[in-house]
């Protein structure tokens, strides 16, 4: 008699319908793909993400996100009466709720939304909001894309902290980078990208007449310089590019999905810890990242290919927006010659190559 076929183990997510409530900055949301990765490797059957509308054009670029769904309130705002329009136009479409941001507002919409099955860390008095609420072991869970990671394992799993991190791969559009080419008269010289930008404040920005002297430096070794940003990054961008030629100022001249396709398109990027740098490791571009306040064992680009420069020095890392000793020394104390060698060093294959063709 013919032995039974195995029964194969279903995956343990196969056939949910998963609801993410993702984070509100760029770079958290990349961070983030680690987590809906794992979801899908898990047998989910579709993901949908809520996120601010800033965030969509990332989403847009992630292949395991089959839906956006826009929270129409700004970051910070409480904004209940637009939480309750979205959870009700939610109701039956989700099995299993995972909320990434610890806030109390955050667990509302899918509590309102009635999902069954509601998962995060315990946070702003969330109980009842959350059906599985989760303790942050800081010391296991050691980095912000572990603990996105971990609220989709099985709770033991997650605890052991040993557990694989996928990392963030975003889509490029080879026809939008071409349109961008075009649009803003981009030359054929190698370009490294400067991110100055930090949001979060100036105690994790590299000085802009240091961004301004490495600009000069590269293009006097024959690379064009592209300055990435937002909007408010714009006069930044002014000071760096000032007087120089093969510099591009596109600070608050693109939108968040055309910098996926520039920094795809750059042989190096030199950037704070900042959103951009983490959307430049996820599309393999060489990362030469600056670290002040912050700490790269908390937030690294989520790459192999990255240079780290930081000094860790006794009052660093702070976490904190301005400089609690007003100095900035361990941003100051970075020299521009010493990220330039580490971009020459890492561009020397490169040349050799291009030597030999």
């Amino acid at each position: 008699m013919a032995e039974a076929a195995p029964v194969m183990a279903q995956p343990r997510l196969a056939g949910q319908r998963l609801l993410v409530v993702g984070p509100s900055w760029v770079g958290d949301m990349v961070m983030a793909q680690g987590l809906f990765k794992a979801l899908k490797q898990q047998g989910a059957a579709t993901l949908a993400v809520v996120a601010p509308a800033w965030s969509r054009p990332i989403l847009e670029r992630m292949d395991e996100v089959d839906d956006v769904v826009e929270l129409g309130v700004g970051h910070g705002v409480f904004g209940f009466s637009a939480r309750r329009r979205l959870a009700r136009s939610l109701k039956g479409r989700f099995d299993h709720a995972i909320v990434l941001p610890r806030s109390w507002k955050s667990a509302l919409v899918p509590f309102l939304a009635r999902i069954p099955r509601r998962t995060g860390f315990t946070g702003e008095h969330r109980f009842g909001l959350l059906s599985e609420r989760r303790e942050l072991q800081r010391d296991v869970l050691d980095q912000t894309v572990k603990r996105f990671v971990s609220l989709g394992l099985p709770a033991d799993a997650a605890a052991a902290g040993d557990f694989e991190i996928p990392r963030p791969r975003l889509r490029q559009d080879a026809i939008n980078l071409a349109r961008l080419h075009d649009e803003h008269r981009l030359g054929v010289r190698p370009a490294i990208g400067l991110m100055p930008g930090a949001e979060y404040g100036p105690a994790k920005q590299w000085p802009l007449a240091y961004f301004h002297r490495l600009a000069g430096e590269l293009i006097a070794q024959g690379f064009e310089v592209r300055v990435l940003g937002g909007p408010k990054d714009h006069a930044a961008g002014e000071e760096i590019v000032t007087g120089l030629e093969h510099a591009h100022n596109l600070c608050g001249e693109t939108r968040l999905e055309d910098a996926v396709d520039l920094l795809g398109d750059c042989r190096q990027v030199v950037t704070n810890d900042s959103g951009l740098m983490h959307v430049a490791a996820a599309v393999g571009t060489r990362i030469q990242a600056i670290y002040g306040s912050s700490s790269p064992a908390y937030t690294p680009p989520l790459t192999d290919n990255a240079r780290i420069h930081y000094l860790a020095l006794s009052c660093s890392p702070c976490f904190e927006r301005h400089c609690p000793l007003g100095h900035t020394n361990c941003l100051k104390q970075i020299t521009v010659d010493s990220v330039l060698e580490a971009i020459l060093t890492d561009e020397a294959p490169n040349r050799i190559d291009a030597s030999n063709e």
